[in-house]
């Protein structure tokens, strides 16, 4: 999501949802309901919601994003979960590397033969690479 200039409150979400339910054909008679069945959300939510009554939480503004297909994070913003500003730097954030005992464990490798198999292909590579920075090095046990 790019930088949003609205100053997201309470009534710019309610706004925001009206308009989008407008946009989807649910303005006439009857639509919340409608909209409520349709987005597997109940009634009284979604009248909360189009009453600003209290916050979203997250499965409701999840199944708001299924429903009205928009980004899960969009909706974080609008309904003033979190700013604009933080989602950004949440996006900034540097992953861990992980050892190579890590990497085996999350590719299902668990065995002592196959974690120092895993890291002898793994040291293997990293020679082929460019000069980078070295990473955390794995405590693999040879069984050999």
């Amino acid at each position: 999501m790019t930088q949003d200039p609205v100053d997201h409150t309470p009534e710019t979400f309610i706004a925001w949802f009206r308009e989008m339910l407008d946009r989807r054909g649910y303005s006439e008679r009857g639509a919340q309901k409608r909209f409520a069945r349709d987005a597997d959300m109940s009634e009284p939510t979604v009248s909360r919601l189009l009453n600003g009554s209290g916050t979203p939480d997250p499965r409701t503004l999840g199944a708001l994003s299924k429903a009205l297909n928009v980004p899960f994070p969009e909706l974080l913003v609008r309904a003033c979960v979190v700013s604009q500003k933080d989602l950004d730097a949440l996006r900034h954030v540097a992953p861990e590397a992980l050892t190579t005992e890590q990497a085996a464990a999350e590719l299902g490798i668990t065995s002592p033969d196959g974690i120092a198999a895993f890291d002898r292909t793994v040291r293997g590579l990293r020679a082929t690479e460019p000069t980078q920075p070295q990473r955390p090095k794995s405590r693999a046990r040879n069984s050999g």
